[in-house]
């Protein structure tokens, strides 16, 4: 019997990853006005549901799977690629390792406001020809993931109320 568990267990991740990365790429679209800018919340919020109920790995592979198929189909760029790796990668591991889901959203909001952004900068100058200074991706990057990371807590909030998770 535990054996059947075992393979069960691999198997759900896998799909959930999938269906992640689904939301993701079909979901990217949806932007939320910040004063004058928009900011596109929807892989953020996943990165802090993947972190939470996936973990590390899963969340880094969900974001990575999503950002190749958004500039695939042509509605991501390059940047796709800094902004959700590093914010998916903090928002597992500081909530597997403090085990409380706001953690999850700041490692989220750390990991692609502040990191995520300065990796994307020299991939904007060598890439795409930007000539601006690296602290640019910082203000459009952290608000984007402080809403995202907001939704996915809100989220992560209601799974808690209507399931376990962990």
């Amino acid at each position: 019997m535990e054996k059947s568990l075992v393979r069960v267990l691999p198997l759900r991740k896998i799909v959930s990853v999938g269906l992640l990365v689904a939301l993701g790429t079909v979901a990217a679209p949806f932007s939320i006005p910040v004063g004058v800018a928009k900011v596109y919340p929807v892989q953020h919020a996943i990165n802090v549901l993947a972190g939470a109920l996936l973990g590390p790995g899963a969340a880094v592979l969900a974001a990575a799977l999503t950002s190749t198929l958004r500039n695939l189909i042509g509605t991501g760029t390059l940047l796709a690629f800094p902004g959700s790796i590093f914010g998916a990668l903090l928002a597992g591991l500081a909530f597997r390792l403090l085990k409380r889901d706001y953690f999850a959203a700041l490692g989220e909001v750390l990991g692609t406001g502040l990191i995520g952004a300065l990796a994307a900068f020299p991939l904007a100058k060598w890439l795409l020809g930007f000539t601006g200074l690296a602290y640019a991706f910082i203000i459009p990057f952290a608000l984007s993931s402080l809403a995202g990371s907001i939704i996915g807590l809100i989220l992560l909030r209601l799974f808690k109320n209507n399931a376990r998770y962990g």
